[in-house]
């Protein structure tokens, strides 16, 4: 099958995929659009943490793709992409279907990366997807269920340990959530919840390895205070991991730790097909990403755009993270249409709003343009109100926002006495200041006059 040529291809339905496709509907683009994605969801990875925990629902962090994208006029195919031939301008899918295009958008993020480590691909349960929240939250139920029937002490031991490899952002808010939940389900089968362990193995001597001092320190602090207090083992590199064991050496010593559940959140590679790709090496990074101009197209292809965790901006040293990919997707809607207009192109702009890190249930740490820094209660509803504002259309973003504010405002944090304060509090969070010091500053005064008042 072959398309006609003046059309844009989409491959990857990530932040920069679906948000370049939903931006370039809003703008009378000329080409026609096709969005490929093996996926029939799209996942809001930053709120699978509330998904997992059921803090939230699948259509809030995983609506389908068929969903967000109709009346858009972009059209949805879930395929997987098979081959690139970008001399050819040619897409082939793994079901046949082949896709010409006229311009292409590279946006197939990455896949989780193993390093080699011996049994992690086969044992170790990534955190990535949907899929993958699911087969760890089926995995850890029929764990606790034989621990609380088994009466074998070093048997149970094992069943109700999990270890987390990986101490960065990802590490850090799997531990902190499942060390808060995890004793509420083995309390709810009979068993005694202190019998949980949660172990977070880290290869450096720090957590959250490149971010601020003071947000490691609140993490640390947060990490130690939850339900079950959570080890954390810092330079330690692991070796091997088998169904029931990790292995890693420490202080020049091989260790084992004994678990039935490990999970994986350290790294990730670059996607096979970005690999694939005959670009030379000079125009890829060490890690085999793609170099990209100012404008985000493609060293001798402008008609290729990449961008997420597939692009290497020159002249830029940016994280991979949901909010640049978001802002690279919108980047790369307003060039396409630039050029369709006969107009040149122009550079990213890429404003690094800080970090928001989930530290179990109600609990948060906010870095807001590195100004600003809020934890607990507070943080949580920045938090969670920031990113409900970045889902990815209107009905979607109305629809999860009432939700959310149903159940964690109203049900959550307000009592008979100070309802009208918590209003305030709500309608400020979730307004356009939450990314904004000034909005956070006049939070974290409101609270401040209410804990005096109290």
């Amino acid at each position: 099958m072959s398309n006609p040529v003046s059309q844009t291809i989409i491959l990857g339905g990530g932040f920069s995929g679906l948000f370049t496709a939903l931006h370039l509907a809003n703008q009378d683009y000329p080409d026609s659009m096709i969005l490929i994605d093996s996926n029939e969801r799209f996942c809001f990875k930053p709120l699978l943490y509330e998904y997992f925990s059921g803090e939230m629902d699948s259509f809030q962090v995983v609506p389908r793709f068929a969903e967000l994208l109709k009346g858009s006029g972009v059209t949805f195919v879930q395929d997987t992409v098979e081959s690139i031939d970008l001399h050819q301008r040619q897409v082939k899918l793994t079901s046949g279907t082949s896709y010409n295009y006229s311009n292409l958008v590279l946006a197939l993020g990455s896949v989780t990366g193993y390093f080699g480590v011996e049994g992690a691909k086969e044992y170790a349960l990534p955190f990535r997807t949907q899929k993958d929240a699911i087969a760890i939250d089926q995995h850890l139920r029929n764990c606790f269920q034989k621990a609380a029937q088994t009466e074998d002490p070093e048997q149970r031991r094992k069943l109700l340990t999990v270890a987390i490899i990986g101490g960065g952002p990802s590490g850090v808010e799997i531990a902190a959530t499942l060390a808060d939940f995890l004793p509420d389900w083995y309390a709810a089968l009979k068993g005694n919840p202190q019998e949980v362990r949660i172990v977070l193995i880290n290869n450096s001597k720090e957590i959250l390895k490149g971010d601020r001092d003071s947000m490691r320190e609140i993490a640390g602090k947060s990490l130690q205070k939850r339900t079950v207090e959570i080890e954390i083992l810092l330079e330690a590199e692991v070796t091997a991991i088998s169904p029931s064991t990790v292995e890693y050496k420490r202080d020049g010593k091989s260790e084992t730790l004994v678990t039935s559940t490990t999970i994986w959140t350290t790294g990730t590679d670059t996607h096979p097909l970005i690999k694939d790709l005959p670009i030379p090496d000079e125009n890829r990074d060490k890690r085999g990403r793609l170099k990209v101009k100012e404008t985000l197209q493609l060293q001798h292809f402008p008609e290729v755009f990449v961008g997420g965790d597939c692009a290497v901006v020159e002249d830029a040293s940016l994280p991979p993270t949901a909010q640049v990919a978001y802002q690279q997707g919108i980047t790369i809607a307003d060039n396409l249409k630039a050029i369709a207009s006969g107009n040149d192109p122009k550079p990213v702009k890429v404003s690094l709003r800080g970090t928001l890190l989930k530290l179990g249930l109600n609990d948060a740490a906010a870095n807001i343009y590195d100004v600003l820094e809020v934890k607990g209660e507070p943080a949580h509803l920045i938090r969670q109100a920031t990113y409900l504002r970045l889902l990815p259309t209107p009905i979607h973003n109305l629809k999860a926002t009432t939700e959310w504010l149903s159940e964690e405002i109203f049900h959550n944090h307000i009592n008979l006495h100070d309802v009208g304060k918590k209003v305030v509090q709500a309608v400020e969070v979730v307004g356009d200041a939450v990314m904004g010091a000034l909005g956070a500053k006049k939070l974290l005064h409101m609270l401040g006059d209410d804990e005096k008042k109290n």
